[in-house]
């Protein structure tokens, strides 16, 4: 019998697509730069993380019976993770193309992924998730699923805690009919706004109040370089997050944060203590240009003597 806590993770895995521009971006123009391509997607990258931090994990997905799908299911399978996934031989496999200057950050991100809005309310339905949902000791989910297959999950098993991964700010919404369901989510400020009508500068205070107003009981909110908070039920805090060594890619911070997270809630640490190894894991994805960062145990722990603790807010 496996001793390590087990995740079941339902959402998206797919092509990803980093663009990086050489020099200073130049908007309706031609830009020189590099292209690379790996399989990443919110729930899948997360999962890899959180198997890095000491969890077993299934992953549920849905991809097309192309080469892009193949790729898809060796990442799977080389990250130890068990594929539960169905494939669609006549469909594509969906991607993600991100676009990002030469400091790192976002310039745009592509979607293309009708594939799971079509195929995920009918996955849902399968007998086989059942059993795979009542084995986990947790649920890890991400907004790629369209609101259906999301209302059908969270009435499975009333007893497993579910994480979820808000994406973007046009899929965050889909959370909005589940959000009391949920132990903890993670998001960022516009994200935030698009859930509840604030603004991306509005006070931390503001902020919670107007996520716990919503009916959400946890969340961790980041916002780049500024400092992340968070609150559940004993209170609320808020983490300055340690400044880079490196910037080589901003994309799959947020996957990495709450992957570690979500392992060391699992492993019985408390949420600020879990928000410790979620802002170490981030600052490694920061300083990788990989999808998920590599990292031994030992550079996880010295990154996490880098993090500092949460302080406590009124």
């Amino acid at each position: 019998m496996n001793s390590k806590p087990h995740v079941l993770a339902i959402g998206g895995a797919h092509i990803d697509r980093r663009g990086q521009i050489s020099g200073p971006y130049v908007p309706a123009a031609s830009n020189p730069g590099m292209m690379r391509e790996d399989v990443g997607g919110g729930v899948f990258n997360a999962v890899r993380t959180a198997v890095r931090r000491g969890l077993s994990a299934s992953l549920m997905s849905v991809r097309g019976g192309d080469a892009a799908g193949e790729t898809v299911a060796r990442a799977i399978g080389e990250a130890g993770i068990t594929d539960l996934s169905a494939v669609f031989l006549d469909r594509a496999t969906p991607s993600y193309t991100a676009i990002l200057d030469a400091e790192g950050d976002l310039v745009v991100g592509f979607a293309d992924m009708a594939l799971y809005d079509l195929a995920f309310p009918k996955q849902v339905r399968r007998s086989g998730l059942r059993e795979a949902v009542g084995q986990a000791d947790a649920l890890l989910i991400d907004a790629n699923l369209p609101a259906a297959a999301l209302e059908r999950l969270a009435g499975f098993e009333p007893t497993r805690p579910i994480f979820a991964i808000a994406i973007s700010p046009a899929k965050v919404v889909r959370l909005k009919a589940v959000l009391g369901r949920l132990a903890l989510a993670f998001l960022n400020r516009r994200e935030v706004h698009a859930l509840t009508g604030l603004g991306e500068d509005a006070p931390a205070s503001a902020v919670i109040a107007g996520l716990r107003a919503i009916g959400l009981n946890a969340a961790v909110v980041t916002a780049g370089d500024d400092p992340v908070i968070a609150y559940d039920g004993s209170g609320t805090f808020r983490l300055a997050p340690p400044t880079p060594r490196a910037v080589a890619d901003v994309t799959g911070a947020g996957d990495a944060l709450a992957g570690a997270t979500a392992a060391a809630l699992l492993a019985g640490h408390p949420l600020r203590q879990a928000l410790r190894e979620g802002v170490a894991a981030a600052l490694l994805a920061i300083e990788s240009d990989r999808a998920v960062p590599v990292f031994t145990p030992g550079e996880f722990a010295a990154t996490l003597t880098l993090v500092p603790d949460p302080v406590e807010m009124a």
